[in-house]
């Protein structure tokens, strides 16, 4: 398992070249023709926001170099000598119209945490940020060689379409949105594996919003996934971390950027322990908090999302905590406490509040989250609102529908009185053999303000009643921008401060 591990995404500076260099030595092993130093400068000074690299530890664990060139000078038959001036990059223009991928390359330790991806993604944002038409490159076809006697490039290519063939660049490329115009021949002389031919690969930028701004830009719009979570029977961690992984690796594939897990998802684990008195069997449960925290960790990283675990008892100097955290993409993590205990957690397990109220920064703004009851005391809603909040999630576990409503009803109120949007997740089904825990009600759903701009109901999305299943939802956060300087009502600057205020102790 993965420990401890930072992963970001910066443009490439000179100081990383030393770096660089080991990475492309592993990722190119057996080629002598690399980049020096003299190149990346070049790179650098021409076209900085164009070079990208994403750190593992501060060390480059994989690069994609570019370049902005007219395309009318070039058209679709051209060589890999051509297109970058002989490797001086003198073709590049700033006011041309496609951007031009020449490189990308993930050193092999790293590959399988989403590194190719991390980079591709960000040039698809930049190019929409310049308003450029496209990204266009020659792409290797490290595969062909194998298949050279039997097809001809054209053939293999559409084989690789077909998902006949398994191409480790080609395949990549095309799950990453793009698209063959042609196959190009010599276009790199020298490149053995691809008998020296090419597939002249495109992705088409279908906005154009220029924006000065790159790499660390916040989104403004969002894709939130939630998990209605199933409570069966689960006889180990291995099962439960083998469904956990089902549903990131879903959500995950829809691109979004935050996952929502519910509160005390994990309880089918306490079977084991049903010969216990409740109080002593969620004791137990506890132990697997640590563990699952791992997991969530290595699955962010991997699969390049967002997760908030919804929550975990957590056992701290001999007191029992309701947590749970947030798993970042970059590999950090935080954690948050449910503040609000019902009466039957204070009577039946003996839970004790915490006292940690906070906002939490992301790359997508800052986001707060309230444990199901806590959303129920719209004195914390309006603090972490004050704090910039746009997007408050909520994991719940209900088992009754009218305790579920009273989470949905104030979920849908702290919505409209913060301006900000509300994304709530909880479980379904029923544990028989587990106490306090035996039936589940939910309706996961996102909540939106009350005003023209949103649903007439303020219901953006939400899953049907009691079926495990996801929600994907997109919400955008400069919709609350507008609410808030033109909206019919606007709640937070409407509130009359010279009479009440709300603040931490």
């Amino acid at each position: 398992m993965q420990d401890n591990f930072i992963v970001t995404l910066e443009n490439l500076k000179l100081k990383d070249y030393r770096s660089l260099l080991k990475s492309m030595k592993k990722a190119y092993a057996g080629w002598d023709d690399l980049w020096e130093v003299e190149h990346i400068k070049t790179l650098i000074d021409k076209f900085p926001e164009g070079q990208l690299c994403v750190l593992v530890n501060g060390q480059v664990a994989g690069c994609a170099l570019s370049i902005v060139v007219d395309y009318s000078k070039f058209g679709d038959n051209h060589t890999y000598k051509e297109i970058t001036g002989n490797e001086t990059f003198d073709t590049h223009d700033p006011d041309g119209d496609v951007f031009y991928g020449i490189d990308v390359f993930v050193h092999p330790d790293f590959r399988g945490m989403r590194v190719g991806r991390r980079m591709y993604d960000a040039r698809k944002d930049l190019v929409e940020q310049l308003n450029l038409k496209s990204i266009i490159a020659g792409g290797r076809l490290p595969g062909y060689s194998k298949y050279a006697e039997k097809f001809t490039p054209k053939q293999y290519i559409q084989k690789v379409i077909a998902k006949e063939v398994y191409d480790k660049t080609l395949s990549f490329q095309l799950s990453n949105d793009f698209h063959v115009k042609k196959v190009l021949k010599g276009y790199l002389p020298g490149d053995k594996q691809s008998a020296e031919f090419a597939a002249l690969i495109e992705w088409n930028n279908i906005y154009y919003e220029p924006s000065e701004e790159y790499v660390h830009i916040p989104k403004t719009v969002i894709r939130l996934g939630l998990v209605q979570w199933q409570m069966r029977p689960t006889p180990s961690l291995k099962a439960m971390q083998e469904q956990i992984e089902f549903f990131i690796d879903v959500v995950s594939g829809y691109q979004c950027d935050f996952i929502l897990f519910p509160e005390l998802f994990n309880a089918p684990l306490m079977a084991e322990f049903n010969h216990l008195d409740e109080a002593t069997a969620i004791r137990e449960l506890a132990k697997y908090t640590e563990p699952l925290k791992e997991i969530f960790q290595e699955y962010a990283i991997n699969y390049n999302v967002n997760i908030i675990t919804g929550s975990m008892p957590v056992m701290n100097r001999g007191k029992l905590y309701n947590k749970g955290f947030l798993c970042r993409r970059d590999g950090t993590s935080e954690t948050y406490e449910k503040i609000h205990m019902t009466p039957a957690e204070v009577s039946a397990w003996g839970m004790t509040g915490g006292k940690k109220i906070q906002a939490f920064d992301t790359d997508c703004g800052k986001i707060g989250i309230n444990i199901c009851y806590d959303v129920e005391f719209p004195e914390m809603g309006r603090l972490l609102a004050d704090e910039g909040v746009k997007i408050l999630f909520v994991p719940f576990l209900t088992d009754t529908q009218n305790g579920y409503m009273r989470v949905r009803l104030c979920s849908q109120a702290r919505a409209i009185e913060n301006e900000c949007y509300v994304a709530i997740a909880g479980s379904v089904g029923n544990l028989p053999k587990v106490n306090n825990m035996d039936i589940q009600f939910a309706q996961s759903g996102v909540f939106t303000p009350s005003d023209f701009a949103f649903p007439t109901n303020g219901v953006k999305t939400e899953a049907t009643p009691n079926t495990e299943m996801t929600v994907i939802a997109d919400v955008d956060v400069n919709l609350l921008k507008e609410l808030h300087t033109y909206g019919s009502v606007r709640n937070l600057k409407d509130r009359r401060k010279d009479l009440y205020t709300i603040k931490k102790k």
